[in-house]
């Protein structure tokens, strides 16, 4: 099967609904994960990197995400009182079709739905559209500092693959360390057969937790 950059459209759930990332989102993601606890952990370069407001916020998106063949998700809670709540955001980008490869990162959550069913079935939808889509390997990256982010990315089933030293610069100058995960067609079944017996495991539809 060869591989094909998957066109922008929406991926359908049980307890989340996959969109497009349009500007219409932004107040909801900067409400989302324009906090202390998402940016402390290296996402958008780290602490200092967080948008002080909306303005600033749609400035980073509009850097951060809009990256040409990119296909950035606003990530909402479906069913239950919560329905249609941005909680985060998720991409599948850098595709190399001729490689089969794809990125899966740029991922972020509401702190209120850390630990919840979001991760297991956003990545469930992402690395079902990337394999859907011919390509091979997806390979899924962390601040080295960030042990949240890499468990949770080791117990969806990736495997680590490594440190990439100096790798990237963070807001505040200093270079960061990057923990380098994979998933590749032949671990797919496995990984989707644990992403799906763990979120066999929610009653019920995604309930944030309040801060």
């Amino acid at each position: 099967m060869t591989a094909r950059i998957p066109d922008p459209a929406p991926l359908l759930g049980r307890f989340l609904r996959l969109d497009p990332m349009t500007q219409v989102d932004y107040p909801g993601l900067f409400d989302a994960i324009a906090v202390p606890e998402v940016f402390a952990g290296g996402y958008g370069g780290g602490p200092a990197g967080l948008p002080r407001d909306l303005d600033e916020f749609a400035d980073f998106a509009a850097g951060y995400f809009d990256r040409g063949t990119n296909r950035s998700f606003t990530i909402r809670l479906v069913g239950g009182d919560a329905d249609g709540l941005i909680v985060g955001t998720s991409t599948l980008g850098d595709f190399d079709p001729v490689n089969e490869q794809a990125h899966l990162g740029w991922t972020a959550y509401s702190p209120g739905v850390w630990g919840s069913a979001v991760n297991a079935e956003a990545k469930l939808l992402l690395l079902g559209l990337a394999f859907d889509s011919g390509f091979g390997r997806v390979k899924i990256q962390a601040d080295e500092r960030n042990e949240r982010s890499r468990a949770a990315i080791a117990g969806i089933g990736a495997t680590f693959e490594g440190l990439i030293r100096r790798d990237k610069r963070r807001a505040d100058g200093s270079w960061r360390t990057t923990a380098q995960f994979s998933v590749i067609v032949d671990d797919w079944l496995d990984v989707r057969a644990g992403l799906e017996m763990r979120l066999s495991r929610q009653n019920g539809p995604v309930v944030p937790r309040r801060s």
